[in-house]
């Protein structure tokens, strides 16, 4: 067997050496309540990839506990968002479809003495549980019958309470000093309707009690949850235990993936979403997959960071910068470049009449990429900045007197600004060395900068979208996410494009010369370019 790449893989090599596992199986197990981040991408590479390293399964596993919260809508975008990241399961799995099993574990639990109904309301059990010093205090109702309790559960079921009205608790040690072993509800009365099962249950099983027995069920060898569920673990083996699920599922903690500058909470990703701070789930700003997806991020990248970040057992936060960077890298590799203009300024080139074909490297840094076609011609346009009255030191764009490359093309030199009645410059006339152009350059002259261009009779009209992170830097992590959202983060241009990006495919990934890179989309049938990520790489320097 090939040596362990992390903790998780150390403790299954562990049991299948000691015959505690054969063969491994996993689950990826979202709770339909919401859209999945970027956080779940890590918690589906562990899943999945764990399954597939010891060609094991990997079921997909909806924990459907909470109807109030959960919608079928929910459900078919965990779907598509897995199998747009690569991975396929084995069996679709609900905690819903064992909701008939669950119940009858819990009538045997109260048969046994180890559950009882408790009558106090929820705020009083927290009352009543104690803190990490003092030990909890029992409920009054704790030692009721097992004939009583079960009497009182079937009524709990039937309907006959209200929400809170009762529950059912698992009768464990109130003493204990983990607080999850201190008499945990483990049902509660909820009349509300699931997506699944309708109105056919008014009560409904706990995660901490439903997710040992589910995963029991399922013949899932290794449970694999984010830290948060360390502190669950001896509840998970307890319920396992008194139950004599045998093999025992073992349940493996690791690290949760946080990046900074993301929002990465259901609860809170639904909250912009209802009030209308992003568009919806798949906006691009947001750290959804349905959002990266319509970002343009590659699945292929998603899953390169989460390899690159590793499995580790202790909570850490990424710097959003480096997943960018991997972004950028992927993108580097196999992003045809293209120009377009976000800030034009009128070139016209003096002693140049007609157009030509010049030749423009489709993937300078891809190996056999070769080149297209582009036209130049006498009237073009390039960026406002490129071009100064008053430049300051080791400025090597256009200034008057001055020269630069246009990309693929030939130099020229700036004779003249034209300006308008406030002094803004409206047009530069440049005069192009014949004996410059790009590849057979017998000019002599050295022009150190490099201006991308669109030809101003054959470029198209575009809109061009930036983005900034939904919240402000790092600094800000104390405040509440209110207090660090970026109100203003998306960015709209009117800017002229290459005619080569209308006819790109709807969504396809360009690198917009020392602009960014950005997919190409209609809306309105009018071109959009959105970013993907700023070709500025901050986090490498």
């Amino acid at each position: 067997m090939a040596e362990a790449e992390n903790f998780i893989q150390a403790y299954i090599d562990e049991d299948l050496a000691a015959g505690k596992a054969s063969a491994i199986r996993t689950r990826f197990p979202p709770e339909p309540n919401g859209y999945l981040h970027i956080g779940h991408a890590k918690s589906m590479f562990v899943n999945f990839g764990t399954a597939e390293k010891y060609g094991g399964k990997c079921n997909l596993f909806f924990d459907d506990t909470n109807p109030s919260k959960e919608k079928t809508e929910y459900v078919d975008a965990i779907r598509r968002d897995i199998l747009w990241l690569g991975y396929r399961w084995d069996k679709e799995v609900y905690a819903s479809d064992f909701f008939d099993t669950i119940y009858a574990f819990a009538e045997k639990l109260i048969a046994e003495g180890k559950a009882f109904v408790c009558d106090l309301s929820p705020e009083e059990i927290k009352n009543t549980r104690g803190t990490l010093t003092e030990p909890g205090v029992e409920s009054p109702y704790r030692n009721r019958s097992p004939e009583e309790n079960l009497r009182l559960f079937r009524e709990m079921r039937a309907g006959k309470y209200r929400d809170g009205e009762k529950c059912l608790r698992a009768k464990i040690d109130m003493a204990s000093p983990n607080i999850n072993l201190r008499d945990p509800v483990i049902y509660r009365i909820l009349h509300a309707t699931h997506h699944r099962t309708g109105d056919k249950w008014c009560i409904y099983p706990m995660y901490d009690y439903a997710h040992p027995i589910c995963d029991y069920l399922q013949g899932v060898t290794h449970s694999l949850c984010t830290l948060e569920f360390e502190d669950h673990r001896p509840l998970y083996d307890w319920v396992g235990i008194e139950l004599g699920f045998s093999p025992k599922p073992r349940q493996i903690e690791f690290a949760r993936l946080n990046l900074t500058n993301l929002v990465m909470s259901k609860r809170y990703l639904k909250k912009l979403v209802e009030e209308g701070t992003v568009h919806g789930w798949d906006d691009p700003r947001m750290p959804t997959l349905a959002g990266l997806r319509n970002r343009g991020i590659p699945a292929a990248a998603i899953r390169d960071f989460c390899a690159r970040i590793g499995v580790a057992k202790a909570n850490s936060e990424c710097e959003i910068g480096y997943f960018e960077a991997v972004v950028r890298d992927y993108l580097n590799a196999c992003a045809p470049r293209a120009m377009a203009v976000v800030d034009p300024l009128k070139l016209t080139v003096t002693n140049y009449e007609g157009e030509e074909d010049v030749e423009f490297d489709v993937n300078q840094t891809a190996e056999g990429a070769g080149t297209r076609k582009i036209k130049f011609g006498k009237t073009l346009y390039i960026e406002r900045s490129d071009f100064s009255l008053d430049p300051p030191p080791k400025y090597h764009r256009l200034r008057i007197g001055g020269y630069a490359r246009l990309k693929s093309a030939y130099i020229v030199r700036c004779d003249e600004a034209v300006t308008d009645g406030t002094g803004k410059v409206v047009e530069i006339k440049c005069a192009y060395l014949p004996d410059s152009r790009s590849g057979s350059d017998t000019s002599g002259v050295k022009a150190k900068g490099v201006l991308h261009w669109v030809n101003a009779a054959r470029c198209v009209d575009a809109v061009l979208k930036r983005y900034d992170h939904l919240l402000r830097d790092a600094d800000y992590a104390g405040q509440d996410f209110s207090e660090r959202l970026v109100k203003d983060s998306e960015h709209v241009f009117a800017v002229k494009a290459e005619p080569y990006l209308d006819g790109a495919a709807e969504g396809e990934a360009f690198q917009l010369m020392r602009t960014g890179y950005y997919k190409t989309c209609r809306e309105d049938g009018k071109l959009v370019l959105s970013e993907i990520v700023s070709l500025k790489d901050n986090f490498n320097k």
